[in-house]
């Protein structure tokens, strides 16, 4: 859930809250009565808001677990291009020294030649 979501989820149940807060301060009972349905409205209140808050953790968690786990996957994809990758870059640079020994080689059997005339 974003966090848009959550905000609006709060702030949905903190306007139910004060809403019914309101309605009972101006019911007609006696003081004691609308103490204990204020009392029982945040009550209820708060267990909502609990529950909400476990449900939002839940489908967090699940959403972490999953991104970890692609997280996971996709990095052990990585590494094993990288490897490939490596590979590569090895076998062209032993290739490359390949030629250069060589042309090495054919620059010290010209100069031997250069130094024997």
């Amino acid at each position: 859930m974003s966090n848009n979501a959550g905000n609006s989820v709060l702030a949905l149940l903190l306007g139910a809250a004060i809403g019914a807060g309101v309605g009972i301060l101006f019911a007609p009972d006696k003081g004691s009565k609308t103490r204990e349905k204020i009392k029982d409205g945040f009550d209820d209140a708060k267990d909502n808001l609990k529950h909400k808050f476990e449900d939002v953790t839940h489908q967090l968690r699940k959403k972490f677990e999953g991104s970890k786990q692609d997280f996971e996957e996709n990095y052990e994809e990585m590494v094993s291009n990288m490897s490939h990758k490596t590979e590569d870059v090895i076998s062209f640079l032993e290739t490359k020294l390949a030629d250069l020994k060589e042309q090495n080689a054919k620059l010290q059997k010209k100069q031997m030649a250069n130094h024997e005339n």
